[in-house]
């Protein structure tokens, strides 16, 4: 047992030393984590708690479930929570395939110049900060001087106030989503098709397969894994839309169909400061999360093998 249980860590510590450059690259991501995502959880206490910022976590007072029973039964949490699942939803449907769709048609491109330029054009966007997104929208969508509403008005139509309607709001939030966030995907799906055996190319075009047959049958089959990653991250994320993507295009008018969980804990959680009450909607959402990952790659697993874990 001694000679086999020092085989073993002979083995691991001959491991470690062999990849201790690629441990030491990772330590910095893995604090990151530690300190930004695991510590924190411990303040998910208050959500069990009437927290006060003078008695600190460990003297305030333990009140059960009252915060999220306060949560269900106030009116307008249910109207913001469809607003959240809405806006979730459109963000799956429309956003997730977009991506796949740009990158399989750059792949086609062979100019590689103009390729590079499009993953260019198409990418930029990622790094604009939601503030500035929020005001290029506004101003293209402007009743007065928006690009958009010149438009209309050469085919005879009045002007439409976009930002003043509340029926508009969803679109605008998903589509600048999708403007905005596509090339991130669109780069993460062409460097997978990068790795495609350029033999199977060879061997369908010597069969008679065109560009769309080679497509359906091999590019697409090849980058299912990365697929079914990058969906069961966006399920996990589908409560998560993130608070300035929403924040920078709500007012009084937009309210009522724009109004998401993140802002609602943002204007009750720091402006009203109900933190006991805001940290359990924030515990709804991380453990609604946790059920749709985990049943997403349950599903995932079966049906194609992949999953995340």
């Amino acid at each position: 047992m001694r000679e086999t249980r020092k085989l073993k860590q002979n083995g691991l510590l001959t491991y470690y030393n062999r990849y201790k450059i690629l441990y030491l690259l990772s330590l910095p991501g893995i604090i990151y984590f530690v300190v930004f995502k695991y510590i924190p959880l411990a303040g998910s206490m208050m959500a069990f708690q009437n927290y006060s910022i003078f008695e600190g976590i460990w003297k305030s007072e333990w009140v059960g479930m009252a915060n999220f029973q306060r949560m269900f039964e106030f009116a307008d949490f249910w109207r913001i929570l469809k607003n959240t699942l809405a806006i979730g939803f459109y963000t799956l449907v429309f956003g997730f395939p977009i991506p796949i769709i740009l990158a399989l048609m750059m792949n086609e491109l062979r100019n590689q110049l103009y390729k590079r330029f499009v993953q260019t054009a198409v990418y930029l966007p990622h790094f604009l900060s939601w503030v500035v997104v929020g005001g290029i929208v506004i101003e293209i969508l402007s009743p007065t001087s928006g690009v958009v509403n010149h438009v209309l008005t050469w085919f005879g139509q009045e002007p439409i106030y976009f930002m003043g309607e509340d029926s508009h709001i969803r679109t605008i939030i998903v589509s600048s989503g999708i403007w905005r966030d596509a090339g991130w995907s669109t780069i993460i799906y062409l460097a997978a098709m990068s790795g495609i055996n350029p033999d199977l190319y060879e061997a369908a075009q010597m069969d008679g397969a065109t560009r769309w047959r080679q497509t359906i049958s091999i590019t697409i089959p090849s980058i299912m894994t990365t697929i079914t990653i990058l969906f069961l991250l966006q399920i996990g994320n589908f409560l998560d839309l993130g608070f300035e993507r929403v924040f920078v295009f709500l007012n009084p008018l937009t309210n009522s169909n724009g109004d998401i969980l993140d802002t609602y804990i943002y204007r009750v959680g720091l402006i009203q400061r109900e933190y006991s009450y805001t940290t359990a909607i924030g515990l709804f959402k991380s453990v609604i999360g946790f059920v749709l990952i985990v049943t997403a790659n349950t599903f995932s697993k079966r049906a194609t093998g992949e999953g995340l874990y």
